[in-house]
């Protein structure tokens, strides 16, 4: 308060009480509250017309959640680091399902061209695809899955 340490402030306290005297005392301890009084209702006044000149808007606003020491650089990075990797993430998984939906639709077209009895050039070019006679089982691979 004022660059005032407790005890110089109880020195000030004393210093005062002995210049204004015992019979002044009350009058100035009653000054003192009115002063007390006036600055109270001058600071919730105040207060009031801030409230009212910037609207109900500011009520609503959670001061505590904006205030700047609270936030911790190195939490801030590791958030915005995390972002970043579920972005890649995510970005990996619709490009990991795009090429499967591409592998199905080519796999879907050479079965189709492969059925209708032309030989197709994407046909022929596959050489892993194994063409099973109705009724007939495909082999298990253990080791491809």
């Amino acid at each position: 308060m004022f660059g005032i340490s407790g005890a110089e402030a109880i020195v000030l306290i004393v210093v005062a009480l002995l210049v204004i005297g015992p019979e002044r005392l009350p009058e100035y301890a009653q000054k003192l509250k009115d002063l007390v009084k006036a600055a109270r209702r001058y600071a919730s006044g105040a207060k009031d017309d801030l409230r009212e000149t910037l609207g109900p808007e500011v009520t609503d606003v959670d001061w505590r959640r904006l205030d700047p020491r609270q936030y911790d650089p190195r939490t801030i990075v590791r958030e915005a680091l995390a972002e970043v990797d579920q972005e890649d993430a995510e970005e990996k998984r619709r490009r990991e399902r795009e090429e499967r939906e591409a592998a199905r639709e080519a796999r879907k077209a050479e079965r189709e061209a492969g059925g209708s009895g032309g030989g197709s050039t994407a046909a022929t070019q596959t050489t892993s695809l194994v063409r099973l006679a109705p009724g007939q089982r495909a082999p298990f691979d253990s080791e491809a899955t």
